[in-house]
């Protein structure tokens, strides 16, 4: 790729931008200082983060200096959702979240090392709450409210959905204020002339580009810019970064490492191009042989395999990454599960059929009972045909005694029981 611009056109993320040829030459003259705003609204990031984390770290590579705004100020009150209003949460908590989020997006960025000075391209985190904190009710209302009209206002989409249905208090109204002041004040601390966001943030910088070419008519720091990314859609129809226990977040104590590595493995053909696209630093050349093999032999699972591992590499780290991977093996029959870590093995079977048992071994039900009581198996009936035709495991060992009970040397950590019909159904027993 020639430049950053050609780079996300190319991996379908270039949505919308004020002047594309404008925007492309200022960075060909760079480097630009650009930001992307993450708010609080929860006390982790999400996989729905990823996109714009991932870009400014795109645009840093690139030669840029990018600004992770995690928005303290403005995560009082909330983006407005398009259906209901937000909860507001305590300051003490929209604090503590802020921490959190300031330290995933350090994940992802290259800052200068504590006690050396900042170059031209590491990056800056801020809080909004910094300027939000001290601006008063009256300068809100004199200094930036003055330049927003009110039907310009009311003719944004989310307002007119809310206004149309359940309604919108003044607070989250007035959220575009706040959100288009911190393009102001980052323009000013820090020269910055590019935000990007998602393209349903469109409405939102926009404001903040006509805030400051009225606050900054001079435009002492040059024009400012905008652009958004597309939005990630499945082709399932389901809403992107969801599955059946919920959302997937950065968090580990939220989302296992290895539920986090299952997440994009199991990727549906037809999505895990695209999000090659959208999520990894591979070359065009190795996206397009992942996309090549996925065509020719889907079964393997070459591209889902790359991006899980990419990913939860850079998210959880190398570590996590290797013992996801050996889980991953182990519970399907081709490695060791005795020698997987506990947290792994927990995290692995929490995202299975299970039972938890209480009570000691000895306690324990005849091996046929616990497949038809974890789901493995329809019934007894059909777990004894499943032993009598050699596809009854446990432990990865094969069930040959229809009459077999488990004992205290069958269980993994001193209370973990894997069991498998076939290659691909697992199950397990937890006790305790």
């Amino acid at each position: 790729m020639t430049d950053i611009i050609d780079e996300l056109q190319w991996r379908g993320l270039l949505a919308q931008t004020t002047d594309l040829d404008a925007l492309r030459k200022a960075l060909a003259d760079g480097p630009v200082t650009l930001y992307c705003g993450f708010d609080p609204t929860a006390g982790s990031l999400h996989v729905g983060h990823l996109t714009q984390a991932l870009t400014l770290a795109r645009f840093q590579r690139a030669g840029h200096r990018p600004v992770a705004l995690v928005g303290g100020g403005t995560g009082m009150i909330g983006d407005p959702k398009p259906n209901a209003e937000r909860a507001l949460n305590s300051p003490e908590t929209i604090r503590g979240w802020v921490g959190a989020l300031g330290g995933q997006l350090s994940a992802f960025l290259r800052f200068a090392p504590d006690g050396v000075a900042a170059g031209a391209t590491d990056a800056i985190l801020a809080d909004n709450a910094d300027w939000l904190g001290g601006l008063s009710a009256i300068g809100l209302m004199r200094d930036v409210g003055k330049h927003f009209g009110l039907n310009q206002m009311l003719a944004r989409e989310t307002v007119k959905s809310r206004l149309d249905g359940v309604g919108m208090s003044y607070t989250e109204f007035s959220y575009v204020l706040l959100q288009s002041y911190d393009y102001v004040e980052l323009y000013r601390r820090h020269g910055c002339t590019l935000q990007i966001g998602g393209s349903d943030q469109w409405g939102n910088i926009t404001a903040g580009l006509d805030l400051i070419r009225r606050m900054d008519a001079n435009e002492p720091h040059g024009p400012a810019h905008a652009l958004t990314t597309n939005l990630l859609t499945k082709a399932d129809g389901t809403k992107f970064g969801k599955t059946e226990s919920g959302t997937i977040w950065l968090d580990p104590e939220l989302t296992s490492p290895y539920a986090f590595y299952q997440f994009w493995f199991n990727s549906d053909d037809r999505d895990v191009v695209r999000y090659l696209r959208t999520f990894s630093f591979r070359s065009c050349e190795e996206i397009e042989e992942l996309e090549r093999q996925t065509a020719e032999r889907p079964a393997v699972r070459a591209a889902q395999r790359a991006l899980a591992e990419e990913l939860t590499t850079m998210v959880h780290g190398e570590q996590e990454c290797r013992n996801v991977v050996e889980a991953s093996k182990a519970l399907f029959g081709q490695g060791d599960l005795a020698s997987l870590p506990e947290a792994t093995l927990r995290a692995a079977l929490s995202e299975v059929p299970r039972s938890q048992i209480e009570g000691p071994v000895a306690d324990l039900p005849p091996l046929l009972d616990l497949f038809a009581q974890i789901g493995l198996v329809p019934s007894k009936t059909a777990a004894r045909r499943i032993v009598q035709e050699g596809g009854a495991y446990l432990n990865n060992t094969k069930v040959t005694d229809i009459e077999a009970r488990v004992g205290a040397e069958d269980l993994l950590h001193g209370r973990y029981l894997v069991l498998r019909r076939g290659k691909r159904n697992i199950g397990g027993v937890v006790l305790g």
